[in-house]
């Protein structure tokens, strides 16, 4: 249940932070801009529910908050939810949104992740702002330690 919790919590942190921080801009295919993104994740709050009989089953929820760190500073926040939508055997696999405050805009991912892994990719669904028309894709690494970081690639 910690790694779950500190998952989840990771998880929204690390992408608060997405378009909030200072990146690198290449061009991708279709003249699309693509920023590149790196920061360091920091845990923040936390709350599980569990909805359906006594222990892990279907509809479970992780209700999460968090910040994402860029060269010392805190540089977004934001907050989400992942659900069980599968049990096998002791594996879980959730289903996560997150939506995001950023300076410029919000922005909005999701994704399907397995407990038990050891990255994740997220996918970035669109926004708010100068993120409106938002693509691509975040991978987490070090899920749910003290070296938790993450890489999002954004198209727009």
């Amino acid at each position: 249940m910690t790694l779950k919790k500190s998952f989840a919590v990771s998880l929204v942190a690390a992408v608060v932070g997405v378009c909030a921080v200072g990146s690198a801009d290449a061009d991708a295919p279709g003249g699309d801009r693509v920023e590149v993104i790196e920061l360091a994740i920091h845990n923040d709050q936390y709350a599980a529910a569990d909805l359906g009989p006594a222990g892990p089953s279907l509809g479970d929820m992780d209700v999460y908050s968090g910040t994402a760190v860029k060269d010392g500073r805190t540089v977004g926040r934001g907050g989400g939810s992942c659900q069980v939508v599968r049990i096998e055997g002791g594996k879980r696999t959730t289903h996560c949104l997150i939506t995001l405050e950023l300076e410029r805009g919000s922005l909005t991912m999701q994704s399907l992740w397995t407990s038990g892994t050891d990255s994740l990719d997220m996918a970035v669904t669109g926004g708010t702002g100068v993120y409106s028309n938002a693509r691509g894709t975040a991978r987490y690494w070090d899920i749910a330690t003290t070296t938790e970081r993450m890489r999002a690639e954004i198209q727009r």
